[in-house]
């Protein structure tokens, strides 16, 4: 057996390994650039042919992913394909698919399980699965686990199989792949060796856990404790604006503190595919065991209600200039989940444009990271980015600063717009046509 893992390991340490990469987004992405720079072949897998096909000509559907760090990549030997035969190819198989939620709010686990049935049959000795994707503690002992050895492959033995969580940042410019820190755990010790040898070439610093139920549910704290304290930090700026305190320069203030304290800042609701999703699939699997995560549901909650919050904070500023939400004009100023990127997934901008529009407002949008309003999943919106100028600007009733982007021009929106509900806190000085929200 350990002839097979150190033959194995050998592989990754001398970077002879054929690196596949299965799910080519937000995380699979940057993960093959990384491997490919340090001078890995990568083999990129997806069943999008549309994203194969812009791969392969060298194009990037990424705002933050150069075009060139692309083209650089197929000139060094990157391809992608939508042939899942090739998968007996590779030396490592590394699944970042997405999970979301259903409309119960239950994990949706497809993705992740019809990604390994279409591996199963092209599995061979000597390699490695890791899986990226959030999910619950116990999926890749539950669902991975039986699948790979269906054929009559052992885990641990002669195929090994750790779960490794992506931690992106997209839009931050501190922070690269290679940088941040990687938690992994694996089904056995000889499969966690394995999995070190995989990811120590590509990132500075990975960090072993005791199994993969300890990785996965490391994931899950780091993003509950995000959304626990956004939540907390939502409900304070409620309680400020009673109080007439401005909750932007409270955070401020407190993060002064050398010690115990971490500014997080309120917004106008959850974005992203991480954080409003991700605690749910604790709050899933401990129904099993019979418990409540009653932090979890209650930072759902809060941050739910944050688009109502924005609307609310909108009719009291069109009703002080003696108009109604019906038939009023409203630009929504970045429809992003955050800001500087083009990722649009849960975005709490386009729920506050459907009760807009539910409401009878003329909704419009600008966002310079977001031409065109994309197809998504759940929401369908047929309008493209607004131009932002002074004449502009002075048409709509009210704008709502949703996503604070470093590309706006806070100035022009500042003296030009009629009306402004600062849901990022970037206006402080008060004026009268400011409304924070």
């Amino acid at each position: 057996m350990s002839d097979m893992k150190d033959a194995v390991v050998e592989v990754f340490r001398s970077k002879r390994a054929l690196i596949g990469i299965v799910g080519l987004g937000y995380v699979g992405l940057p993960l093959m650039l990384r491997y490919n720079a340090i001078g890995f072949r990568v083999l990129g897998i997806d069943i999008d042919k549309n994203k194969v096909d812009k791969l392969n000509a060298g194009q990037s559907y990424i705002e933050h992913i150069s075009v060139e760090s692309v083209s650089k990549a197929r000139e060094t030997g990157f391809e992608a394909t939508t042939d899942f035969s090739r998968v007996s190819e590779c030396d490592a198989l590394i699944l970042c698919v997405p999970t979301p939620l259903n409309k119960y709010r239950e994990p949706d686990m497809s993705f992740v399980i019809n990604t390994t049935d279409a591996l199963k049959p092209f599995l061979r000795k000597g390699q490695i699965v890791s899986l990226e994707s959030t999910t619950y503690p116990g999926t890749t002992e539950e669902e991975l686990l039986p699948r790979v050895q269906e054929s009559g492959l052992r885990v641990g033995e002669n195929i090994f199989l750790v779960y490794s969580p992506e931690r992106e940042d997209p839009g931050n410019p501190n922070f690269e792949t290679r940088t941040i820190p990687k938690v992994i755990g694996g089904h056995t010790p000889a499969c966690l060796e394995v999995g070190v040898a995989l990811y120590e070439q590509a990132i500075d610093k990975v960090v072993s856990v005791s199994s993969t139920k300890a990785a996965e549910m490391t994931k899950l704290l780091e993003n509950i404790h995000r959304a626990v304290n956004i939540g907390l930090v939502n409900e304070m700026k409620i309680v400020a604006d009673r109080m007439g305190i401005d909750i932007f320069e409270v955070v401020d203030a407190a993060a002064t503190k050398p010690f115990g304290f971490t500014a997080y800042y309120p917004g106008p609701g959850l974005g992203g595919h991480c954080i409003p999703i991700d605690p749910f699939y604790l709050t899933w699997k401990a129904r099993e065991y019979g418990l409540h995560t009653r932090f979890i549901e209650l930072s759902g909650e809060v941050n739910q209600a944050m688009p109502e919050y924005v609307v609310s904070k909108l009719m009291d500023g069109l009703n002080n200039d003696g108009k109604a939400l019906k038939g009023s004009k409203v630009l929504m100023l970045g429809i992003a989940y955050k800001k500087n990127v083009d990722d649009m997934r849960e975005s709490p901008s386009v729920e506050i444009m459907e009760l807009l529009e539910a409401k009878g407002c003329l909704v419009a949008y600008t966002d310079p990271h977001v031409p065109v309003f994309p197809p998504m999943r759940e929401h369908h919106f047929d309008l493209s980015s607004e131009v932002l100028s002074a004449e502009n600007l002075a048409k709509f009733d009210a704008v709502i600063l949703a996503t604070d982007h470093d590309k706006f021009d806070y100035e022009l929106i500042r003296k030009h717009a009629r009306l402004i509900i600062d849901s990022r806190g970037k206006y402080r000085a008060p004026e009268t046509h400011i409304i924070k929200a």
